[in-house]
Parts: C-alpha cells; sequence; structure tokens
C-alpha cells in the first residue's frame, strides 16, 4: 500500500458524504448571487452593477488559494476544512444581521475564502485516505455537491427569498455551515498525524517552488488554465447564441440552464461509476475529445433548438466528467502537498476563467457562434496537449 495513504476507516463513506454536503452549502453561497443579482441589488439599495461587485469579490478569493493550499498541508486537513466552513458561517450570518452594502460585500468575500480553503483541504484529505484506484469513484462523488447547487441549492434560495425575505438565505447557509463544522467535528478525528502529510513541513515559497518546477504540475496548472479559457469563452456568450440563433429569451436560457446542471450532475456521477475503470488519464482524454467535437458542432445546429439543446447537454456533460476527473488524477501528482497542487489547480482555472469571461463577449460580436466554437475548440485542444506534455514519463507510486 502506497505509504502515503491511510487505511480505510470505516467512517470514510460517513466522512465523504458528510463533506459532499458542506462543500454543496459552500457552492451555493458561491453561486447564488449570479441569479438573483437583481433581487439583492434592490434590497440593499445599490445598482446593479454594485450588485455583480459581489460576484467578483467572491470570484477572486480562487487565487487566495495559492496561500491556503501550502498551509492546509503543514497544520492539517481536518482543521483547514473546519476553517473554511468557519468563514462561511461568520459571513452568512454577518451578511444576514447587519445587511448593509460593505457588509454583504465581506460576507461574499468570506464565503469564497471558505471555499478556497476547504476545496483543497477535503480532496487533499480525499487522496489521503482512498486508494489511487478508487480516486475517481470519491472525487467524482464529492464533486456531485458543484451541480448539486444549482438544481438543488439555487432553487431553494429563490424559495427562501420569494415566501421568507431576501436576507433569509444568508441565516440559512450561515446555520448549515455551522451544522457541517459540527457533523465534520465529530466524524474526522482531531489526529494531527492523520489529517496531513507526515513528511517534513515546507516553507510556503518552497510549496510553490515545487509546484513549479515538476513538469507533470506545470502540465496540470496550463490544462486548467486553458480548459477554463475555452468554458468560459463559451459560458458567457451562449445566452447571447440562444437570443440569436432561436430567437428565444429568458425561458430558454432558463430551460439550457436546468440541462446544463443536469448534464454537470452526470458527468460527475460518471466520474464516480466509470472513471477509475477506464483508467483517470484515459478518461481525461476521451471526455476532452468529445467536448471538443460538440463545441465545434455548435454552429451545425442552424436555427434548431432541440440540436442546440442536444449539443450543449454532451458539451457540458463530458466537459465535466474530464474536469472532475483531472481533479481527481492531480490529487496524486504531489503526494507531499497535495493541497497545495490542488490550490494551484484552482488559482490556475480562476485566471483562466477571467480571460475566458474578458474574450467571449468580443469573440461572440467579431465572429459569432462559428468563432465562439473555434476558439474554444482551439483552446480546448491546447488546454489537452499541455497535459500530455505532462504526463509523460509520469505513473502513480
Amino acid at each position: 500500500m502506497d505509504p502515503l495513504v491511510h487505511p480505510p476507516d470505516p467512517r470514510l463513506k460517513w466522512q465523504i458524504a458528510t463533506a459532499t454536503l458542506s462543500r454543496l452549502f459552500l457552492n451555493t453561497a458561491r453561486r447564488f448571487a449570479y441569479p438573483f443579482a437583481p433581487t439583492l441589488s434592490q434590497g440593499l439599495g445599490v445598482p446593479l452593477f454594485a450588485a455583480t461587485s459581489l460576484i467578483a469579490a467572491n470570484q477572486i478569493t480562487g487565487l487566495l488559494g495559492l496561500f491556503f493550499g501550502p498551509f492546509a498541508d503543514r497544520i492539517g486537513y481536518r482543521l483547514m476544512m473546519l476553517i473554511g466552513l468557519g468563514a462561511l458561517s461568520f459571513g452568512m450570518l454577518f451578511g444576514g444581521i447587519f445587511s448593509t452594502y460593505g457588509i454583504v460585500l465581506v460576507a461574499f468575500f468570506l464565503a469564497g475564502i471558505g471555499k478556497s480553503i476547504f476545496d483543497p483541504a477535503i480532496q487533499a484529505y480525499v487522496a489521503m485516505r482512498v486508494p489511487f484506484a478508487r480516486r475517481g469513484w470519491a472525487i467524482g462523488i464529492i464533486e456531485l455537491s458543484w451541480a448539486g447547487s444549482s438544481l438543488l441549492g439555487i432553487p431553494l434560495i429563490g424559495l427562501l427569498i420569494e415566501h421568507i425575505h431576501w436576507r433569509a438565505p444568508f441565516f440559512f447557509l450561515g446555520g448549515l455551515g455551522i451544522f457541517g463544522i459540527i457533523s465534520l467535528s465529530l466524524l474526522i478525528p482531531a489526529n494531527p498525524r492523520k489529517n496531513h502529510y507526515p513528511g517534513k513541513r515546507i516553507s510556503l515559497v518552497r510549496a510553490w517552488v515545487s509546484l513549479l518546477k515538476e513538469r507533470r504540475s506545470l502540465g496540470a496548472l496550463g490544462y486548467s488554465f486553458f480548459v477554463s479559457i475555452a468554458y468560459d469563452n463559451f459560458f458567457v456568450a451562449y445566452g447571447l447564441w440562444f437570443e440569436n440563433a432561436f430567437h428565444l429569451g429568458i425561458t430558454a436560457i432558463g430551460l439550457a440552464t436546468i440541462i446544463i446542471g443536469v448534464a454537470e450532475f452526470l458527468g460527475e456521477g460518471l466520474t464516480a461509476t466509470l472513471a477509475d475503470r477506464m483508467g483517470l488519464n484515459r478518461s481525461i482524454y476521451f471526455g476532452m475529445a468529445v467536448a471538443g467535437l460538440a463545441f465545434l458542432a455548435l454552429p451545425l445546429t442552424g436555427n434548431t433548438l432541440i440540436f442546440g439543446l442536444g449539443v450543449i447537454f454532451f458539451l457540458f456533460l463530458f466537459m465535466e466528467f474530464a474536469i472532475v476527473c483531472s481533479i481527481s488524477l492531480f490529487t496524486e501528482l504531489l503526494p507531499d502537498a497535495r493541497a497545495t497542487m490542488m490550490s494551484g489547480f484552482f488559482a490556475s482555472a480562476s485566471l483562466g476563467r477571467v480571460l475566458g469571461a474578458l474574450i467571449g463577449v468580443p469573440v461572440w460580436e467579431a465572429w459569432g457562434i462559428i468563432g465562439t466554437a473555434l476558439v474554444s475548440a482551439s483552446i480546448l485542444s491546447i488546454g489537452l496537449f499541455v497535459l500530455i506534455w505532462g504526463m509523460i514519463g509520469w505513473k502513480p507510486k
């Protein structure tokens, strides 16, 4: 057995289930400002532009994960998970009680910080507990919380706003964060030797150096950067495409959002059930190849809505499948600095999403869906080749 992977714990499945639920709370807090920005702006008495700054404050925290990952490898994954949930709870409750614009801005920032702390820690903890041969199953289960936030979390937030008050979600998510803290505290033993890599502790700078000097980790960072550009280049323009190609508005876009959520959920489920048998590398390459073909098929849908929705479904199904398989694989690239590796992965993905969001509308305005499809497919291919380069000669220990 890999000395960096602990023997199975009979409570492991409960730990994974509770961590998945806790991550659902964090993902919902991160995402609910998107659809409810007009409601938040009205409740806070600020312009809509100011409300969208809440989203930016949340998203920028992805880059700060570069600092938190090395700390998780040093002080323990359990403690960092609890700190992440603590940031969520404090931020949401603080925002619910003192509902001014500045306080709510801080609340979303803290929720984003909580996710940036929690995600690398839980993935590193699971990687330490679950053998590589079963890693796709474990990470796939945890990643169900991402699709779950759009399929369950966001609709529930809408019900709370409609039937109670626009501030109700803050109290609700703050309370759920406390529930997560208590549950994980009880399920994960407070044993420092079992909650982080037991080797020599390294400094923050040395952790970053180790991340950048290995070809395999550089390949992973480049892959996440380029794939995220391709993803957001299309994602920011798909609503414009729907309006232009199918002459439909909010209802059709809402339908597409549901389809994307279902596709992501199934992609995560495929990772949990299929990726370990296929092999993580092969799963990534297959998923990215199909996603690239789906990008190229977008202009071929013409003005037929059912074809457009079908292509979007397969695009996001296999994109999510490949991304979650990637996360599963990358948890093993630096076994002595797993949280550092994953925080780097999320930081590079955040940079890619920012760049993709910046180029998405200009690309659409210049060349329409043909340009969007070609740019996304091309950048996706670059990311895949960078990953293949990084994986040359590497095998899990």
